[in-house]
């Protein structure tokens, strides 16, 4: 099976960053969010992802202001979030940083009160009594037909009209599995005739790279979660991996620790992963693939936002893990041996430490995690491509190896070291 569509090229290296309009600042809107495009820009973000901009269903609203993924029309601007004029705005200036934009685009079903269930209520799947009807178990939405060649153009024509309107850069598409691979082709292909966009599946089924260019890191993630809880252990996270390295040519992984969806129903990464939430964040920036960091994680925000409800990130003057994700995306994006190098794992005698080199001809970086809570660990490696003067990232201290090293990591300790030269 061969990609079919390629990936623009300012997307091979990009970060992206996840954008909950409604819990970023007290005013939740656009112009409100746009004040904080220079520091998501320093920290070294590519490509801003925003959660639903379209208008949320009243009827069958969940909590107070309803979710993002229940919408009533796909062509209208939440009025919450604020005018048409507002988006035009925030695409403008996230352009004018060297930014991109991208909207999440909510295929499979709408709100109740869409205006196609009066207009076309035909599009819609219904059930034996023939009314509206929901498969995945989701209170406040219903199901879209996708037999119907009408609603398909219509929905396409919809998409279209947000990269003609307002100059998007591309869709991050929810739960695109639900939706027939068929549609996502027609749709790029459609998309993609306006101007080269970029294609992002929430979903983890290989096929659907025939149309998109990244997919979930779901199973990788599970994982990870279970590791921590001792249910596997990191040979099970390798094999992930390995399966991963399978994929066609040009498709790749979104690595995350946290997203809305985790974040408001499975808990932060704090929760998850306690101590190692950070060597984790390490790991989605360093292997190959594309990390997606959510609203606050660099704040840090230990606490999970309610979903439906007003729920504030409250920013501190200086978010503290700033300068941690700026310089592993800074790395990420200026040093190719992590976007198009090769990936060797080092062995390693404990069960809690990975440790690999990510390799691109002269450029190398070794990345070792210590991903026990509990247990000190000593790792020895020793490699041909571990001589000369390599840099600490973190701490900006220059170290000469020569060819084996035995390091030191504390429980949840991260070590990225850099060649130099």
């Amino acid at each position: 099976m061969s990609h079919r569509f390629s990936i623009v090229p300012w997307a091979k290296s990009a970060s992206i960053y996840e954008v909950n309009t409604r819990q970023y600042t007290p005013e939740g809107n656009f112009n409100a969010f746009s004040a904080h495009l220079p520091r998501l820009k320093e920290m070294g973000i590519d490509i801003l992802w925003l959660m639903p901009v379209t208008p949320i269903s009243v009827a069958e609203r969940q909590g107070t202001l309803g979710s993002y993924y229940a919408c009533s029309s796909y062509t209208g601007i939440n009025p919450e979030f604020g005018t048409q004029a507002d988006f035009q705005a925030l695409v403008t200036q996230a352009h004018s940083l060297g930014m991109k934009l991208i909207i999440d685009w909510v295929a499979n079903h709408t709100g109740y009160d869409h205006h196609w269930t009066k207009e076309h209520p035909d599009w819609y799947i219904k059930d034996e009594k023939g009314n509206f009807t929901e498969r995945n178990g989701w209170k406040d939405v219903i199901d879209l037909d996708f037999s119907q060649s009408d609603m398909r153009q219509t929905m396409i024509n919809a998409m279209q009209y947000w990269v003609k309107e307002f100059n998007i850069d591309g869709f991050r598409c929810d739960m695109a599995h639900l939706v027939p691979l068929d549609f996502w082709m027609d749709a790029r292909k459609a998309c993609d005739a306006i101007k080269p966009l970029y294609w992002l599946a929430e979903c983890e089924d290989v096929n659907y790279h025939n149309a998109f260019d990244t997919s979930y890191a779901w199973w990788w993630m599970h994982t990870t979660e279970k590791f921590v809880k001792a249910e596997l252990g990191l040979h099970e996270v390798r094999e992930v991996l390995h399966a991963y390295s399978q994929y066609p040519q040009g498709a790749s992984k979104l690595f995350f620790t946290s997203n809305h969806d985790e974040n408001s129903w499975n808990g932060t990464e704090y929760e998850k992963y306690g101590l190692c939430a950070k060597a984790w964040a390490v790991f989605t920036c360093t292997w190959q693939g594309m990390p997606l960091v959510y609203s606050g994680q660099e704040n840090p925000n230990v606490k999970r936002l309610a979903f439906f409800d007003k729920d504030l990130i409250e920013w501190n003057e200086e978010p503290l893990l700033h300068d941690f994700y700026q310089r592993l995306l800074h790395l990420r994006k200026n040093n190719a041996a992590l976007t198009e190098g090769e990936t060797f794992i080092l062995p390693t005698e404990s069960s809690s430490v990975m440790a690999y080199f990510r390799r691109k001809e002269d450029k190398l970086v070794l990345i070792l995690l210590n991903l026990s809570e509990k247990e000190r660990a000593t790792i020895q490696v020793t490699h041909e491509w571990l001589n000369g003067t390599f840099k600490q990232l973190f701490s900006d201290i220059a170290y000469t190896f020569c060819g084996a090293e035995t390091y030191e990591l504390l429980p949840g300790d991260f070590l990225v070291y850099v060649k130099q030269g």
